[in-house]
């Protein structure tokens, strides 16, 4: 008993025994009482698990993402591309060639030390304010809007979303008790927040806004912002809210279409109007894959704004509830990570991150069934469109990254941090955490 005990520990004990005893035959020779175990050989290379580091639930649902998306945008795309560019599978080829490219970057950046953005992120910022200029300056104008530059091949706004989340990551750790003074901490938030929401604002996307103020107003809350502080952001961002209202109708007359759809259906928009046949033309189950009609003849923009009800019509009820589940998987494994980052800024990071692409797709999936105004948005890694795609994808890079650097420390230190950090930090006095006991080390009974 005691000798099994320290071999797992890897104690030595000063007494040995011989491998086997011995005893000599009538013949003089000697043999084995017991037959010798051979030393265990080590697996070939080429048999040997593979162990990414990596929370696996996590990335798992990223590559189902993946792949469901580029099924839905072949289907989804593939007559309104003929149509457009005389080529049914244009889109869904740009749509490869920006995935190749993300994969790369994500790949990067999973294994590029998060803690050295620190370096990048104000240079980042500055480089997408400067873009969100051009696209005032020199965009391109499509239905009444300037959000793209060289020919709708670049959306800034939707870097400005990704860029913003790091720059507020490393900015909010960096601040930390300093942050609830109102000259560290809400004034400049405030002026950060509102400096890219305006130049959104002149472009005009509404729904690219508001997803800024909500993610960044959710970063100050977990860094441990002050209440009374958290307040006046929120009164800040509904008056922007009520002054894009005022200047732009657009805003004001979905508000209405959505009010007027929930007491009744049938008067609600026509785009949400014709996504409801989708989805009853799809039932349970679904028409099939390729086999939608509402894509062909009613619903506007199949490939992109309106691809969940394309996902409704041919996958059915049970194929658009799996992507929601999808998307819930990416949600809370993602916040395990954050929960499990060796430091604050990788927290801050994670949570930011994985809290604004599950918000991206909850509110475009919502919006197709009147359950909030309609946004306009794309669905991450559903939707075709370059811009989108790929950010989303550096996003899970980062996201990937921090699982990965708190995979490497949990190895090394022999214990668990998913307990350790506290983003609201609340508990202010210092004290140790208990460790948990590894999962290596199991109590001999």
């Amino acid at each position: 008993m005691f000798r099994s005990i320290s071999e797992k520990f890897g104690v030595k004990t000063s007494q040995t025994k011989p491998a086997a005893r011995s005893r000599r035959n009538v013949s003089g020779k000697t043999k084995q009482s017991g037959a010798q175990k051979k030393p265990p050989t080590a697996a070939p290379a080429s048999t040997r698990p593979i162990h990414l580091k990596v929370d696996m639930l996590f990335f798992l649902s990223v590559v189902s993402l993946i792949v469901f998306g580029l099924i839905v945008v072949w289907s989804a795309s593939y007559d309104f591309s003929k149509l457009i560019f005389n080529d049914s599978m244009h889109i869904f080829y740009r749509q490869l060639l920006v995935l190749a490219i993300g994969l790369v970057g994500m790949v990067f950046l999973a294994f590029f030390d998060y803690h050295r953005i620190k370096d990048y992120a104000l240079p980042a910022m500055i480089i997408v304010i400067v873009s969100l200029l051009l696209v005032l300056a020199f965009g391109d104008l499509r239905l009444g809007a300037k959000r793209t530059l060289l020919r709708g091949s670049l959306q800034p706004s939707e870097m400005a979303k990704m860029v913003m989340i790091v720059y507020l990551a490393v900015w909010l750790s960096s601040k930390k008790e300093k942050i609830n003074k109102i000259t560290f901490g809400l004034i400049p938030m405030a002026l950060i927040l509102s400096i890219v929401s305006s130049l959104i604002l002149l472009q005009p996307d509404l729904s690219a806004i508001f997803t800024i103020i909500f993610i960044g107003m959710v970063m100050f809350v977990l860094a441990g912002g002050d209440l009374r502080q958290i307040a006046v952001l929120l009164v800040l961002a509904v008056l922007l809210g009520w002054l894009a209202m005022v200047i732009y109708p657009t805003g004001a007359q979905r508000i209405n279409e959505f009010v007027v759809g929930l007491l009744d259906p049938t008067k609600g928009s026509d785009h949400v109007r014709l996504s409801f046949s989708a989805f009853i033309n799809g039932g349970w189950f679904g028409v099939g894959l390729g086999n939608s009609e509402a894509k062909l003849v009613s619903l506007p923009v199949p490939h992109t704004d309106s691809v969940f009800a394309v996902v409704g019509e041919e996958f059915g009820m049970l194929g658009a509830l799996g992507l929601v589940g999808l998307f819930t998987l990416f949600l809370w494994r993602g916040l395990i990570i954050s929960r499990r980052a060796p430091d604050q800024m990788g927290a801050l990071l994670a949570a930011g991150l994985t809290i604004w692409i599950a918000f991206e797709a909850f509110i475009n999936m919502a919006g197709m069934v009147n359950v909030m105004p309609f946004p306009g948005n794309a669905l991450p890694f559903t939707s075709a469109g370059g811009s989108n795609l790929f950010v989303s994808l550096l996003a899970v890079g980062f996201i990937l990254n921090v699982s990965r650097q708190s995979v490497e420390t949990e190895n090394k230190e022999g214990k668990i941090f998913g307990d350790v950090i506290d983003l609201r930090r609340r508990n202010r006095r210092g004290s140790v955490p208990r460790a948990r006991r590894s999962a290596g080390v199991r109590r001999d009974r």
